[in-house]
Parts: structure tokens; C-alpha cells; sequence
């Protein structure tokens, strides 16, 4: 199982917003990550955090392009954390390698054709709604099985649009239009996601799901998280923290 190091070049995403907002302290994480052994280097410009607003093109590209350009040097594979065709082109032209979309598609019609023409990896997220809104869209029956569901049209759509099965990763979308049982549901059937036959990508790091008051108290319960799928059969993690999941895998 590989581990993803996020890198958000924002002011403002739930669990490390500002920390890494210039590009010098965008390198300097990012450097330090890969001296950490990191498989690949998830960066992304805009938040996703229940309740964030959207930033436009141009200041998502400001952000991540002239980071992606330097890090893609490290040799170390570059994901693209973007719901945007043109800043996914963009990004695979600096030297970035994945494109990770967490709206699956659904936020811009030509993400998955770009993808598909790109030929690049597409990792397709289960999504319900933009950030101002996905709290209210919280509603199941069996979440389980009504994500597997959701995530199945949008596989379709990936395969007909002309990605690759080689090409398409899944992700559940850990926190994302969903509450707590939601989210531990999804963890306890995570088995039911990986029989779907695709690579799986789960993101629970530091996550209000997991407990704790402030993102940093939750990074043992990820830690112990990623522990507890290390045997699940999924594909990787992405988490903020390099070092203490990459110790626990090899614990």
C-alpha cells in the first residue's frame, strides 16, 4: 500500500490551511515528504473542506503550477488534486503525472476527455456536490452500497469517455457529503470497494470523523487508520504526514 503526501498551497484547507501558502514553504514540504520516503505527492490549489468557497482558474494555477514545475525535477510522481480540465492540462504539462479529481467528473465536462486524451492516471472520487453544499447531501439508504452505485456510473462514464480501466483509481470520498457513521461504514466494508476491481485510494487523514477537537489531535486516530487498511487490499493513502505512516506500514 503507497503513501500520498498531500501538499495544499492554500490559506485555508481544514488540517494544515496556511502552512505551506508560498512556494518556497510548498518546496520545503514537499522535499521534506520525498526525503520521507513518500510514493507520490498529491498538490492541490483550492480547497475542499465542507464550507470553502471556490477559487477561480487562474489563482488555482498560480498556486500550483510553479510548485509542480520544481518538485516534478525530484523525480518523485506528481498528482494533481483538481476539479478543473484546463488546470489538469496544465498540471501534466509541468511534470505532474496523475490527475486527482475529486468531484469524478462531474464539476467539469471535459475532465474526463482531457484525462482520456492525456492518457494520464484518473483518480475518480465519489462526490455529491461542491464544498457550500455537501453536508446537506448527506442522505443514504445503505451508504455502502449507494456510493458502490455512484461510483459505478462514473466509472462507466471514465471507461466510455476513453480512460483506461489501467488508468482509473476509485476513492470513496471519505467526508464528503457524508457524517460520521457514513464514513466508518465505508471503512468497514472497504473490501466491498476493492472487489469493484479497480485500485482504491482512501483519504481519512485528520478528518472530524475520526475525533478529536483540532485536525492535529487527530493524527494518531489516522495513523491507526491507515494501520487498520494496511491489510485491506486498497491501493494507498493520502495523508498529511509522511514519516509516522510510512513507519507503521513497515511496523
Amino acid at each position: 500500500m503507497l503513501v500520498m503526501g498531500i501538499l495544499n498551497v492554500t490559506p485555508d484547507s481544514f488540517a494544515d490551511g496556511g502552512r505551506y501558502n508560498s512556494i518556497e514553504s510548498a518546496l520545503h514540504h514537499g522535499r521534506q515528504m520525498i526525503a520521507e520516503g513518500v510514493e507520490i505527492i498529491d498538490i492541490g490549489g483550492e480547497s475542499t473542506r465542507p464550507g470553502a468557497d471556490r477559487v477561480s482558474a487562474d489563482e488555482e494555477l498560480a498556486r500550483v503550477i510553479p510548485v509542480i514545475s520544481e518538485l516534478a525535477k525530484e523525480g518523485v510522481p506528481i498528482s494533481i488534486d483538481t476539479m478543473r480540465a484546463s488546470t489538469a492540462r496544465a498540471a501534466i504539462a509541468a511534470g505532474a503525472q496523475i490527475i486527482n479529481d475529486v468531484s469524478g467528473g462531474l464539476a467539469d465536462g471535459q475532465m474526463l476527455a482531457t484525462a482520456a486524451q492525456l492518457q494520464a492516471p484518473y483518480i475518480a472520487m465519489h462526490w455529491r456536490g461542491q464544498s457550500k453544499d455537501m453536508n446537506s447531501m448527506a442522505i443514504y439508504g445503505d451508504v455502502v452500497r449507494d456510493v458502490i452505485c455512484e461510483l459505478q456510473e462514473r466509472i462507466s462514464a471514465a471507461l466510455d469517455t476513453g480512460i483506461s480501466k489501467d488508468n482509473l483509481i476509485i476513492d470513496p470520498g471519505i467526508g464528503f457529503a457524508k457524517n460520521a457513521d457514513h464514513n466508518w461504514a465505508i471503512i468497514d466494508r472497504i473490501d466491498e470497494f476493492v472487489a469493484l476491481g479497480y485500485r482504491v485510494l482512501v483519504g481519512g487523514s485528520r478528518k472530524r470523523f475520526l475525533g478529536g477537537t483540532t485536525p492535529d489531535k487527530r493524527e494518531q486516530a489516522s495513523i491507526a487508520l491507515t494501520k487498520r487498511l494496511s491489510t485491506s487490499g486498497i491501493w494507498g493513502v493520502r495523508v498529511h504526514s509522511v514519516k509516522p505512516h510510512k513507519d507503521v506500514l513497515r511496523s
